[in-house]
């Protein structure tokens, strides 16, 4: 392809420039190229005169004010959440979440267990679940002992638990959750038959060892006394990771539960009863 021809004689830059760009301008968008290669050998283009004539400068893009982030919402656990145990806890018109008093059109985020987050105290529908399967089953004129390990929620859930249970919270890792003590689940530290209920929300595919954490687990529970267990189960055979596998709090994986999580619980002193979410919980 011959050079464009210009009033003033080609330098050795501009026939190095010219090899430089003229492969590549039929493979990506010649008009843009051509005009790239005006630029570099006359400067910007004109701007356009009083009577109308050179090239007209491409207009400014109009300013677009940011919209404001909205107010957060404060969470608020006014009433009893045993007033709340039958709120529904799917999305939908008119979504209510039953761990505080929000009310809404809908929570925030993809229809998932991990996702549809309360706008006011931020559970998501795995918390919802298991907070409807404690005050479902928990009298509060009992006041039961409550061991929840690393709690996802802030400060005014927690404290709405004190108001609520015996309420503990515990985290092995300090620094990624928010317990106020800290427990191994493999040497939970606890006496004998102290506690009523423990809520373990995807914790138990972080322990080294399961059997420990399980034993413990039983023999920390009073008689008659329940855990919450929530895992992923992404197999039929419990197996560690093929790979180095990190969760979103950079806490390591040592185990992928199978379904053969129930038959080990059983052998624990367990008696064992399975639990499925719907989609939008």
């Amino acid at each position: 392809m011959p050079a464009p021809t210009t009033d003033e004689p080609e330098t050795r830059a501009d026939r190095l420039r010219r090899k430089t760009l003229r492969g590549v301008e039929i493979l990506i968008t010649p008009r843009l190229l051509r005009e790239q290669i005006e630029y570099l050998r006359h400067g910007p283009a004109p701007e356009p005169d009083g009577d109308g004539s050179g090239a007209a400068a491409p207009a400014e893009p109009a300013a677009v004010e940011p919209e404001p982030e909205p107010d957060p919402i404060e969470p608020h656990f006014g009433s009893s959440p045993w007033e709340r145990a039958a709120v529904p806890v799917t999305d939908g018109p008119g979504a209510q979440c039953n761990v505080c008093d929000w009310t809404g059109d809908r929570f925030d985020g993809p229809e998932h267990v991990e996702g549809q987050l309360c706008p006011a105290c931020g559970s998501n529908g795995r918390d919802r679940f298991l907070f409807a399967c404690l005050i479902r089953r928990n009298d509060p004129r009992l006041g039961a002992t409550v061991l929840e390990t690393s709690p996802r929620m802030g400060a005014a859930y927690r404290q709405a638990m004190h108001g609520w249970f015996h309420y503990l919270c515990s985290d092995y890792d300090a620094s990624c959750h928010v317990g106020e003590i800290q427990l191994d689940l493999q040497h939970l530290g606890l006496t004998d038959d102290s506690v009523d209920v423990i809520m373990s929300p995807h914790v138990l595919e972080h322990v080294p060892d399961t059997d420990a954490a399980l034993a413990e687990i039983v023999r920390a529970l009073r008689p008659g006394g329940v855990l919450y267990l929530q895992v992923p189960i992404l197999q039929g055979t419990t197996a560690p990771p093929t790979e180095p596998e990190f969760h979103g709090d950079n806490t390591p994986v040592f185990w992928r539960f199978g379904f053969d999580l129930a038959p080990r619980l059983r052998a624990a002193g367990f008696a064992v009863t399975t639990l499925v979410t719907q989609p939008l919980i």
